[in-house]
């Protein structure tokens, strides 16, 4: 999280979106080896946790059941020009939206992780534009078996929510709306769509 206050948004409804619009991120923990990062699918629950699911043979997995642990989504990001700036005298930056997640994790059973699968591919076979949807049905049962055997789901209850939308807030309006041109015109329209839309 980024230390300036002016680049805190609170908007929960907003940091959900985040979280179903991105899908995938980053657990961070601690284990006997040393720190750990697995890059997983995230799922937010609706109700202060967050699921997602491991290899079975991940370091993670067997450590975190229990454990405190870290969730990390990268939104858009972009690189700013200080000649973007009506004053010359500035420095080079990054304009950048992350949230991080932290909480205890618990193991979830086969029931749960089932449920876990079927939700994310739902939602995702939603989006692919061409076809019929790819539901679990259409495993036979035993190879679905046999592949869930292969992954670990947990749950994560989130404690604190640590949102950084760094979008330039510590500029003024002119400058802000020259920053997010040019970040449009080098291929970051994303991020640039989020400063024309979040920052007033």
């Amino acid at each position: 999280m980024h230390p300036n206050p002016s680049f805190r948004h609170d908007d929960r409804d907003l940091l959900e979106a985040l979280i179903a619009e991105i899908g995938f991120g980053m657990v961070f923990a601690t284990v006997p080896d040393g720190p750990r990062v697995a890059h997983v699918p995230l799922h937010s629950t609706g109700d202060g946790a967050v699921q997602f699911h491991l290899a079975r043979g991940n370091a993670l997995t067997r450590h975190l059941d229990g454990m405190m642990a870290l969730a990390v989504i990268n939104g858009p990001d972009g690189y700013v020009s200080p000649r973007w700036y009506a004053d010359p005298a500035q420095v080079p930056t990054w304009n950048y939206v992350a949230l991080e997640l932290e909480g205890r994790v618990r193991r979830m059973d086969q029931d749960g992780l089932r449920g876990l699968l079927e939700t994310v591919s739902d939602a995702y076979e939603a989006r692919v534009s061409e076809g019929t949807p790819w539901t679990m049905d259409k495993m036979p049962e035993d190879k679905l078996r046999q592949m869930m055997g292969g992954i670990v789901g947990f749950e994560m209850e989130v404690l604190a929510w640590r949102p950084t939308f760094k979008l330039s807030q510590n500029k003024s309006a002119d400058d802000r709306a020259r920053v997010a041109a040019g970040l449009e015109a080098e291929g970051s329209p994303a991020i640039a769509e989020l400063m024309r839309r979040l920052v007033s």
